[in-house]
């Protein structure tokens, strides 16, 4: 483990691509966390007084169509974001890693039967089918997290196989179970812990791509739903009002470039750290 630790620490120093974006993310979850304290106003205060104001002093990024402060409704759009990452992932891993382990230790019938159903349910385009499901159901915030995650374990699964697969005809393996090491505790103390490296990767970059994924909802108006901020309904105001109020299209747009910038850089670093070529 202090191995790891060190070379961790030695790469993420030889690599400024990965610092940055250990940065962005440690940034972005900053801001997400203080967001009660950091907003200038409450983000969902109506004041038609102040209907589609440019950004000044007083309203860092402006405001929108019912005079609200896009730079308050953005920093609590991150909370949303990033919840949505983390709970999808997290259900996305739990199923993953679970099924990946079983049919990976397992192997004979019980991997061909289910890899070929991993196969087909991957046959399907994963935001058209996000898309069927949430028609069929309330759009809400946890609706949401729970489709992501449903629809997201496929990857995870096959990876996870790949690395019990390989890790399988292992010495270190094979001595275990000529001691009688149970299958349990031969997944969980010596072939798992030997592939988190591939699954926190995964895990990383999943965050990124359930942070596109809510937005891309959100802004279709099947996520987040009024008055509750989220990035993707505040593109929605742009886009309806674009050549009036380019602020609302400009700022969270950059936010959700910035945070899947961030984890793509922080899980590309990872995934150089734990490739078996660079282990010494």
């Amino acid at each position: 483990m202090a191995c790891k630790g060190s070379r961790l620490i030695k790469h993420i120093k030889q690599q400024p691509l990965m610092l940055l974006g250990a940065l962005i993310v440690l940034s972005i979850s900053f801001l997400a966390v203080l967001a009660p304290w950091l907003a200038p106003y409450d983000p969902t205060h109506i004041d038609v007084r102040q209907i589609l104001l440019a950004p000044s002093w007083e309203h860092w990024c402006g405001t929108d169509t019912l005079g609200r402060d896009v730079f308050s409704r953005m920093l609590y759009g991150a909370r949303i974001s990033l919840a949505v990452g983390f709970v999808a992932v997290g259900l996305s891993m739990l199923i993953g890693v679970a099924l990946g382990a079983w049919v990976g230790y397992a192997g004979g019938k019980v991997d061909t039967i289910m890899m070929r159903f991993t196969d087909m349910v991957l046959c399907f385009p994963t935001f058209f089918l996000i898309l069927a499901v949430i028609a069929f159901l309330e759009p809400s915030i946890w609706n949401i997290m729970i489709v992501i995650g449903l629809t997201s374990w496929m990857g995870v699964t096959r990876l996870v196989r790949a690395e019990f697969l390989s890790l399988k005809g292992r010495e270190f393996i094979l001595a275990a179970k000529s001691l009688g090491v149970s299958p349990l505790r031969l997944i969980w103390k010596y072939l798992l812990p030997n592939a988190m490296g591939p699954i926190m990767v995964s895990a990383v970059l999943g965050v990124a791509g359930a942070v596109l994924v809510e937005s891309g909802l959100s802004f279709l108006g099947l996520g987040v739903q009024p008055p509750d901020p989220s990035w993707g309904n505040i593109l929605t105001d742009g886009k309806d009002n674009i050549q009036l109020a380019w602020w609302l299209s400009l700022y969270p747009g950059l936010a959700i470039l910035i945070t899947v910038l961030g984890y793509n850089l922080l899980g590309e670093g990872l995934r150089d750290v734990f490739d078996p070529k660079m282990k010494s």
